[in-house]
């Protein structure tokens, strides 16, 4: 029998095998579910640098660092009232629901809402704050009644209730998740969106109003809903923080600054000495290697969630000492633009601790950096 006929007997026999063998179990997708978060807007002091020193060098500030974090005559420093989201155990909003270690390097940010394609979430939302304020969803589907942002859109009653709720005021936000808010055709089992305020989305983002969100694909999830394909997940917010225009401003001038001094609205911008001061180049909040919790271990893999915020941003997210893929691309050096959100697959092998930081020569000296730890594979959990 020649070859080309062994071949073609090889090949009927191998897909009659394939034809008569029982079909692979399809992945069990889960039942989809409704996910709720209470969720209120509070009132907290935020310190940006709390250990005092640099803790990328292991010294003390210096002179360009203190003009970011060092109080003064004409200097608020590195403390800061804020607004942030929190989460609470229920709609008595009595209790906050305790952040998971894993967890504390979200820092200023909200908490994590996670989802598969196919559910619902539903945000609980109660304004503790002193302005009107709201919940914003990207990605995700929702109606004109779960939209968080006001517009002249001919819309009115419970369709405008979710626009600017009031101080003291509650709304429920429902935001089912459609497949087009999932992972596309090529994309890793999970994406990234975030939720912010919109009211005056100047002031509202600029005093901390952000969160993220992890949309996973329907099955794709473990029982605690993170994606089964990956060991750690890390959220960074290359935040750009303009304390010029947070809602809380004339409270931390007259505050935090060891003088009162008389500002005028030329001063609050980056190229006035005062301004520049006020702009926080932060990791989710974070200056000078302050972001705690970014560990991992050899063989992990690591899934990083990457945003920016509403300013006039574009950063340079920068891994030492380990590579990542993006978009299918090996690299160490990611492109992160104005509310931009990028994911990135790391499998770290090399251990130790590295830099991690914005490559944008003005974010980097003015504090956008943070250390992130490899341990070695054999110290397990």
């Amino acid at each position: 029998m020649n070859r080309s006929a062994v071949t073609a007997l090889t090949c009927l026999a191998g897909g009659l095998l394939t034809a008569l063998a029982p079909p692979l179990p399809a992945q069990a997708a889960s039942k989809p579910k409704t996910i709720t978060y209470y969720i209120a807007t509070d009132q907290v002091t935020w310190d940006y640098a709390p250990s005092g020193a640099n803790q990328i060098t292991g010294q003390p500030f210096d002179e360009m660092a203190q003009m970011f974090v060092q109080s003064g005559p004409e200097r608020i420093g590195r403390v800061y009232r804020k607004s942030l989201f929190r989460e609470y155990t229920d709609a008595s909003f009595k209790t906050l629901k305790p952040r998971p270690m894993e967890w504390e390097h979200l820092g200023l940010l909200g908490p994590l809402i996670r989802a598969e394609v196919g559910d619902t979430i539903q945000v609980v939302f109660r304004n503790n704050t002193a302005y009107a304020a709201s919940v914003h969803p990207h990605g995700v589907f929702y109606t004109k009644a779960s939209e968080g942002a006001g517009a002249a859109d001919k819309t009115a009653g419970t369709e405008k209730a979710d626009d600017a709720v009031p101080p003291g005021g509650m709304h429920t936000y429902v935001w089912p998740v459609p497949e087009r808010a999932g992972p596309a055709s090529g994309d890793l089992s999970s994406v990234f969106w975030m939720y912010h305020s919109h009211v005056n989305e100047d002031k509202d983002l600029n005093s901390g109003l952000m969160g993220p969100m992890i949309v996973s694909r329907r099955g794709a999830t473990k029982p605690d809903g993170t994606p089964k394909d990956v060991d750690r997940e890390l959220v960074v917010a290359f935040y750009e923080i303009d304390e010029n225009m947070s809602w809380h401003f004339d409270h931390n001038l007259n505050t935090y600054t060891t003088a009162k001094p008389k500002v005028t609205p030329d001063m609050l911008v980056f190229f006035h000495p005062f301004g520049l001061s006020n702009f926080k180049e932060s990791l989710n909040g974070f200056l000078f290697g302050h972001l705690p919790g970014l560990t991992m271990r050899v063989g992990e893999r690591v899934r990083w969630y990457l945003m920016a915020s509403t300013n006039f941003e574009v950063h340079a997210p920068h891994w030492h000492g380990n590579t990542v893929v993006i978009n299918h691309m090996r690299t160490d050096v990611a492109l992160l633009a104005t509310m931009g959100m990028v994911v990135a697959d790391m499998e770290p092998d090399n251990p130790g601790t590295w830099l991690f930081h914005c490559h944008v020569r003005e974010h980097l000296n003015a504090g956008m950096q943070s250390l992130y730890t490899v341990l070695p594979a054999a110290s397990l959990r």
